[in-house]
């Protein structure tokens, strides 16, 4: 049985699993290289979908949720649909890492790690293709635009008109802080629920010698600043379930001269909770919140939102499948205490089927997401791929360990 300290076990166990993993290594450093941000994953689609083909999986379907690709491996006969995720966009942030696959996209790259998921995924294609279902499907999902909170909600509506409705769907993040390929799970929510809210004042501009003329939004905006963070907090005393925050995130007023007052202010916040039904509470609050001082002091005011993301809310089923792969192949297990604070467009798969978001430790002292010097650790790719294969096994009843 594979076993997570493999690297003590010899040196011809490690060459193995090396070579095991060495093309899905290299394709995670061509990702690497060449970045593309949500929504425009062309090229990485295509690096995609040239591993996929030499597999022949029984249906190959494009432009899923936009450059997204659904690899679907089919028994023919009943039994569950289960889906796999992994996504593929990269971020908006400069390559500062002296790596020899350092992305060659100014201003874009692998800061979350997602070419490390895209090809771990690959990885399980590869395996299934040679160890195929006996019963049911299984659906292989390379998904775009993560990042925006777009991608997930329009694959899966291409999925559905496709046919596929998953009974169970599962997606894996890597997670700095936690011991080296140790797996995180979490019962209940297990990333919260979060949306951007742009909000803006309206006023009347006059010249600052007579400002009385005029109507600036310079104090509204002000109390502002001070009032909608304070609706954050934790309990039913504050009238939630469970946490909530909202963080501000971007302030303007007017325009950089000195002989107008200000007309027009945008304020930008950041609304997060661990709930579905406290993040309706929260976003209420806080457009009422607006709407009260705009309409006091005589402002107009528009409030729009953006990169919205409900809750991911694992399924007890599906939390236990993952869990009784990573027992199977001696891995740690690690129960999260709180949810956390962070989003995954993957909740949009909550209503339609049990689902389970977990994480596999990047190692407890490498860069955090999204810092401008992480890099996907490669190391993790082999446990990674035979924990994708375990939970491949438990879920869908395949039989063989090789």
């Amino acid at each position: 049985m594979f076993r997570a300290d493999f690297n003590a076990r010899g040196p011809y166990l490690c060459r193995k699993f090396e070579a095991m993993v060495a093309p899905y290594i290299e394709l995670r450093h061509q990702l690497h290289r060449y970045p593309e941000l949500s929504g425009n994953e062309r090229m990485t689609a295509r690096r995609v979908l040239s591993f996929l083909r030499p597999l022949k999986p029984d249906r190959i379907v494009t432009r899923v949720g936009g450059h997204g690709i659904l690899a679907v491996f089919d028994s023919g006969t009943e039994g569950p649909t289960v889906l796999f995720r992994a996504d593929m966009d990269a971020l908006p942030l400069n390559e500062t890492t002296p790596l020899d696959y350092a992305s060659e996209n100014r201003g874009v790259s692998h800061k979350c790690g997602h070419d490390g998921h895209t090809a771990i995924l690959t990885g399980l294609a590869a395996y299934v293709a040679c160890h195929r279902p006996s019963g049911g499907r299984l659906l292989l999902l390379f998904q775009p635009a993560e990042e925006t909170g777009k991608g997930a909600s329009a694959a899966l509506r291409k999925i559905k008109c496709c046919g596929y409705l998953p009974d169970y769907a599962f997606a894996l993040h890597n997670l700095p802080g936690y011991p080296r390929n140790s797996v995180i799970v979490r019962h209940g929510t297990f990333a919260a629920a979060s949306k951007g809210m742009i909000i803006k004042l309206k006023g009347k501009p006059a010249h600052a010698s007579e400002p009385e003329k005029g109507k600036s939004p310079a104090a509204v905006m002000a109390r502002l600043m001070v009032d909608l963070p304070a609706l954050s907090g934790n309990g039913k005393k504050l009238g939630y379930q469970d946490f909530v925050l909202l963080t501000l995130v971007h302030g303007n007023l007017g325009m950089p001269v000195f002989t107008s007052t200000p007309d027009e202010a945008v304020l930008m916040a950041t609304l997060r909770a661990y709930l579905n039904e406290d993040m309706e509470i929260l976003t209420n609050r806080a457009v009422e919140l607006v709407k009260q001082q705009a309409s006091a002091s005589g402002l107009g005011h528009h409030i729009h939102f953006t990169e919205e993301f409900p809750a991911t809310i694992n399924h007890p089923d599906a939390v236990d499948v993952v869990c009784n792969a990573a027992q199977q192949l001696d891995l740690q297990v690690i129960e999260a205490g709180l949810p956390f604070r962070w989003s995954e467009d993957f909740a949009h798969f909550v209503p339609e089927s049990r689902v389970a978001l977990f994480g596999i430790g990047a190692g407890e002292e490498h860069l955090s997401l999204h810092h401008p010097d992480y890099d996907f650790p490669d190391d993790i790719i082999p446990v990674a791929l035979e924990l994708w294969k375990e939970i491949y096994r438990g879920v869908m009843g395949v039989g063989g360990r090789k």
